[in-house]
């Protein structure tokens, strides 16, 4: 998915208990001329990063009828995975592999992009109602260069007391995804049945995230909108979901170690050092080898936006001491 970074002084987060911070999202428009909005949790000022997970955009329900539906064209990425996950709707996914596939509701795409590769994404003329979430991980250094690799995986739903859960990366609740990634990760939808409260065993190495889709959910004893994002740092043995509402409420919990490494994210990159950007901003620009080229898509593919007069900083959480 076609990132541009805009900060907004609209974004916020505010600790209302010990470990927890709720993250606001703003709206960014996402794709070029045909742009569609999306709501954005990750990165912000106070936190570029829930493990590996650096970049969480919510999108719908969102009435194709009305609003064009996705139609992002050819654009690049370096030095990540994407993660594709929905609720409703229906995607179709061209890459510079020669992948042509689809993402329905219930299943993962994820693409590794790490050294180059570049990808369209188009939602299909049956699709009447666009939901989900658009995900990206960061590569850790010794990894940023891997090749090119897509997979797909349908996790089947399981129920544990209170919630039922599909687990798409990483282990939860005894269930494991087979996807791989190059760090420990958890990625898990996770529907809380109406007025219930599910307890779920995590790892204490790991700090979480718990993006609310839909239903008034507190995190422990922190209220989560929709939209909202609530961050656990690390040392939770266990995390407790509520659902106050009276129908069941849909949440995407990630987790993963803290990820110690500084990067660098502009547009559809991520690397160490602004010349890392430079530099694969050159090679899109001149149709490089090193991001291929998308057969199938009926138009032209994404012009890179200018670089900004300024050294593109390198981002970090901050620090937990």
């Amino acid at each position: 998915m076609d990132h541009t970074e805009v900060q907004t002084a609209s974004e916020t987060a505010t600790a209302t208990e010990v470990g927890i911070e709720v993250l606001t999202a703003r709206d960014v428009p996402l794709g070029g001329p045909r742009a569609m909005t999306v709501r954005r949790t990750l990165p912000q000022r106070s936190r570029t990063l829930i493990g590996a997970w650096c970049f969480a955009d919510h999108y719908g329900p969102d009435r194709v009828a009305d609003s064009g539906g996705m139609d992002v064209a050819p654009h690049p990425h370096t030095g990540l995975q994407t993660v594709s996950w929905l609720f409703s709707g229906e995607i179709e996914h061209r890459d510079s592999l020669g992948t042509h596939a689809f993402v329905r509701p219930g299943e993962i795409n994820l693409m590794t992009g790490g050294h180059g590769i570049s990808h369209t994404e188009v939602s299909t003329p049956g699709t009447t109602v666009l939901h989900g979430v658009q995900l990206w991980v960061a590569l850790p250094a010794e990894h940023r260069h891997a090749p090119r690799e897509f997979q797909h995986h349908a996790p089947a739903p399981f129920r544990v007391h209170g919630a039922q859960l599909r687990v798409f990366l990483g282990t939860l609740a005894g269930d494991t995804s087979p996807v791989r990634t190059f760090t420990p990760l958890l990625g898990a939808e996770v529907l809380i049945d109406a007025g219930a409260t599910v307890t779920l065993d995590v790892d204490p190495g790991f700090e979480h995230g718990l993006l609310v889709d839909e239903g008034d959910v507190r995190l422990g004893g922190t209220p989560l909108r929709p939209a909202e994002l609530g961050y656990a740092a690390p040392g939770r043995t266990t995390l407790t979901l509520t659902n106050d509402s009276d129908h069941p409420a849909r949440t995407v919990l990630l987790g993963g170690p803290p990820f110690e490494e500084e990067i660098v994210m502009w547009w559809n990159f991520i690397g160490r050092a602004h010349q890392d950007i430079v530099q694969a901003r050159e090679d899109w620009e001149r149709a490089s080898d090193r991001f291929g080229t998308v057969d199938g898509y009926p138009g032209e593919r994404l012009p890179a936006p200018a670089l900004p007069n300024a050294v593109i900083a390198p981002r970090t959480n901050p620090s937990r001491h």
